[in-house]
């Protein structure tokens, strides 16, 4: 297999730490190669051809070449997972998927207002209000998560599932974000069972080897 994408991307963390739980090993099973910003690769047209968003991650599994980090992700669960990390049965598969769009399409697609804004803009040419109150729309969401965890060990089926990486990747740039920008963010909400929850799942050994300090 190869993956393509640079490793401090949020979307590329999910496929690697998939392929972490699943005891895949990144120079053995699989080859990296980065791409996306500064690697260039992306504007290729032989990228293109494999993805034709010129995003960051693809995936290249024999003939089968995935793009988009949620499909990439339950692929490797449902072909190389034995259901540990996605399970088959409709209603527990949609059960764990629906905290992977949840992540997708509400949660990283409010933070990452905050994120780039802080990270990517000039500082210049930073839009404070908007970073703002992206930043607290994304806390009362991750306090959605955190009322579930105040019952559950993790997001659904009682168990890590895939469920867990997308979510806890951005809980984990939400807490960076207030560490690294304490005068712009202030003090993030204290979401007690979110934070119990992070240190659990960052805690596992395939956060570390996905997610460089």
């Amino acid at each position: 297999m190869q993956v393509y994408g640079r490793r401090n991307s949020i979307n590329v963390q999910k496929v690697l730490w998939c392929l972490a739980e699943l005891g895949f090993e990144e120079g053995r099973e699989f080859s990296r190669i980065d791409a996306g910003l500064e690697y260039g690769v992306i504007d290729t047209p032989e990228y293109r051809a494999r993805n034709p968003n010129g995003l960051v991650p693809t995936l290249v599994d024999g003939e089968s070449g995935l793009w988009e980090s949620n499909t990439i992700v339950r692929y490797l669960a449902a072909k190389y997972g034995a259901q540990t990390l996605l399970p088959s049965e409709p209603a527990a598969r949609a059960d764990v998927e629906r905290w992977m769009d949840w992540q997708l399409g509400t949660l990283w697609a409010t933070l990452r207002v905050t994120f780039l804004g802080l990270t990517r803009v000039p500082e210049a040419q930073r839009d404070y209000d908007a970073i703002e109150r992206s930043y607290r729309e994304a806390t009362r969401l991750l306090g959605i998560a955190d009322a579930i965890l105040e019952k559950h060990d993790y997001l659904a089926q009682d168990r890590f599932t895939v469920a867990d990486i997308g979510v806890g990747l951005a809980a984990h740039r939400w807490v960076q974000l207030a560490e690294r920008f304490p005068d712009t963010l202030g003090a993030p909400q204290a979401l007690p069972s979110v934070d119990r929850w992070l240190r659990a799942i960052k805690a596992r050994p395939a956060f570390s080897v996905a997610v460089a300090s």
